[in-house]
């Protein structure tokens, strides 16, 4: 049998799910193809989403149109905002989800997303056609089941699954995730056509009962009770996808000052333990049996979340280590233990658990494993993610050597964007690094490449005050607009909330404020008070001072904020507005320098040099340089200028060179 499509997405994980949404809501015809219908956007390592940089590419999954936001906000059994104790570009959401409910959470999305056909099978080739030239492009997928799928644009999400094979001591066994079997052809199907590949390694914890654990033993560490959200709109998940209107994106009205619905799930506390030196003693025991460290994995593994028994031989001086005991879900008494990853034996894993106090009953579900599978070479990629080698071949996610969920769905999100895009004539979505974290991830990836499993980091970004979790929708939703992700009613509440933001803060540059006014609440906040009047922008500038406790001084600033955002429509987003104008006013100096750096790299961006030069004859430039230009092939100097062994110098040749 044959069927016929714009898009064809093979693999439903979180990178799947959120290119399969994205290219049917802009009207392609969209065919997703997943082993386990039953397994949609599967949390395989932790149950969390979230984190350090990777809740920002959340934010901008959301600001741009895409669902990984809002049903993380309607699964959310705990929230908390790292890392509020430093600067606001090093805020990062966080939230615990109950991992079955995000699953069906997810499957809900799909499931109402017109133009969108789920099939539940496992693809075992791609189809590439061949036109008079010479170029290759695919043309459609073959599955194990005999169906034979047509499209013009095909996006790989296969995860893990590409010749999975799992670890636990000495016993290896196929698989793309414990109980679920691997993807055996597609790897060398695609590989076939001269794209290049290579193997990774990941791991996973040991999943623990709960009602074995000694918690009287543990820290215990609750979630923040401010109820913040990683979705930007107002609606709740259950108002927006709803089966007696399938197919339809509704916003709900909302009276002028109405709360946005908290979280809806109860609220779980992880708890925190420690490792120590006899945990550590049976562990090193157990090391010849570790295929880490046997020469049974030759894979790279991540450096950034190394397995307990990694931890071990890099750090052989540190007698314990962090371990968090998180909550599964609500429903189940399945804990994960955040922190011990390993591919140890069973016996030594569980042996060396029991030597912690709380640990002392414990009883587990399983224990953990390695597991080693395919990836391309993502430098083998345009920025699109559209292969340069197969056209009409997307590839995103960990099959493009990241890890995480947050950086598989945000490339996900561009890839199908950008296979429909293809579809229907237009140009591709590219984001910049001074526009988004996703930016700078595939960015990375397609001029850098990877020697180890890529993850996000807020230190990988040049201009991450500009990045910052608070404004991924001023950056991003009139982008998601524009290309039709984001709705007209859900773009006009971001307007408005854009306004207030200027609103407040041109009353700010225009309020004048008297000492005698001002001066007790500047003495209580230990700042310096005024000996004469000055406008209330200058005092909100002051590290000290916040909007609260200004507004509580001087009523006329209350009622300005209370103006500007009324016809907000919900408290949550006010506050939101509130908080991105005063981060705005009290690191004006440093974001209006970082955007002029960016200013200055994006003429770098303008310039294309793709099919310009012949490298191998251009003699001025180091060898180094030639041969990473001959092989990267960039597109733009500003690629160029990223590939590492590309010295200035050589960029300075280039750009003689084009004036000539």
């Amino acid at each position: 049998m044959e069927r016929y499509y714009d898009v064809i997405v093979v693999g439903a994980g979180h990178a799947g799910c959120e290119a399969a949404h994205a290219a049917a809501r802009l009207g392609a015809d969209t065919l997703l193809i997943t082993m386990d219908m039953n397994k949609i956007a599967q949390m395989s390592c932790n149950p969390a989403v979230g984190g350090i940089a990777k809740g920002q590419i959340v934010r901008e999954i959301d600001a741009l149109g895409g669902a990984m936001g809002r049903v993380t906000d309607a699964t959310t059994i705990q929230f908390r905002m790292l890392n509020r104790s430093k600067g606001p570009a090093m805020w990062s959401p966080r939230a615990q989800c109950d991992r079955a409910k995000f699953i069906w959470a997810w499957r809900a999305v799909l499931e109402n997303t017109p133009n969108l056909h789920i099939w539940q099978d496992q693809v075992r080739r791609i189809i590439v056609d061949s036109d008079a030239n010479g170029a290759k492009h695919v043309t459609g997928v073959e599955t194990y089941l005999g169906m034979t799928f047509r499209a013009r644009s095909v996006v790989v999400t296969a995860g893990t699954f590409l010749n999975g094979l799992m670890h636990i001591g000495r016993v290896k066994l196929p698989g793309g995730r414990c109980a679920e079997p691997p993807s055996l052809e597609l790897s060398e199907s695609i590989a076939s056509h001269g794209i290049r590949l290579a193997r990774m390694k990941t791991g996973t914890p040991v999943r623990i009962d709960i009602r074995s654990v000694d918690l009287s033993l543990m820290t215990e560490q609750p979630g923040d009770t401010d109820h913040r959200h990683f979705s930007f709109m107002p609606e709740p998940l259950a108002t927006t996808y709803h089966g007696q209107n399938k197919g339809m994106l509704s916003m709900p009205t909302y009276h002028v000052g109405q709360t946005q619905p908290s979280h809806t799930l109860p609220q779980l506390p992880c708890y925190v333990t420690y490792t120590n030196p006899d945990v550590h003693e049976r562990l090193r025991q157990g090391l010849p049996d570790s295929p880490l460290y046997n020469g049974q994995i030759q894979s790279i593994g991540p450096r950034y979340c190394p397995s307990i028994e990694t931890k071990l031989v890099t750090f052989p001086d540190r007698e314990q280590h962090q371990l968090f005991l998180e909550p599964e879900g609500t429903d189940t008494c399945e804990y994960y233990l955040n922190g011990f990853s390993s591919s140890l034996p069973i016996d030594v894993q569980i042996e060396a658990l029991k030597r912690i106090p709380a640990f002392r009953n414990i009883e587990i579900y399983r224990p953990g494993y390695a597991i080693e599978y395919d990836f391309f070479d993502p430098t083998q990629l345009h920025h699109s993610l559209e292969s340069r080698v197969v056209g009409g071949l997307y590839l995103a996610g960990q099959v493009n050597g990241t890890t995480g969920y947050e950086e598989a769905a945000g490339q996900g999100l561009m890839a199908g964007i950008n296979a429909a895009r293809a579809v229907a004539g237009k140009t591709p979505l590219v984001l910049h690094r001074d526009q988004a974290y996703i930016g700078v991830l595939i960015d990375d990836l397609v001029c850098k490449g990877v020697d180890e499993p890529y993850r996000m980091f807020t230190s990988r970004a040049e201009y991450r005050i500009l990045l910052r979790q608070d404004n991924a929708d001023l950056r991003l939703t009139t982008i998601g607009h524009d290309i039709g992700l984001v709705g007209q009613q859900r773009y006009d509440t971001f307007c408005r909330k854009q306004q207030a933001i200027e609103q407040i803060t041109r009353f700010a540059h225009n309020l004048s404020v008297k000492a005698a006014e001002i001066n007790d609440t500047l003495t209580r906040l230990q700042s310096a008070p005024l000996t004469r009047g000055c406008k209330l922008i200058d005092i909100l500038e002051r590290p000290q001072t916040t909007v609260a406790a200004m507004a509580d001084a001087i009523p006329a600033f209350k009622e300005a904020i209370a103006t500007a955002t009324r016809d907000l429509p919900t408290q949550n987003m006010a506050s939101e507005a509130v908080e991105q104008m005063e981060i705005q006013i009290k690191y004006a100096g440093y974001i209006e320098r970082e955007q002029e750096q960016a200013e200055k790299m994006r003429r770098l961006e303008d310039i294309h040099i793709q099919g310009h030069f012949d490298y191998a004859t251009l003699h001025t430039i180091s060898t180094e340089g030639r041969q990473k230009l001959l092989r990267h092939d960039p597109e733009t100097l500003g690629h160029a200028s990223r590939i590492p062994g590309i010295s200035p110098s050589d960029i300075n040749v280039l750009l003689v060179l084009l004036h000539r």
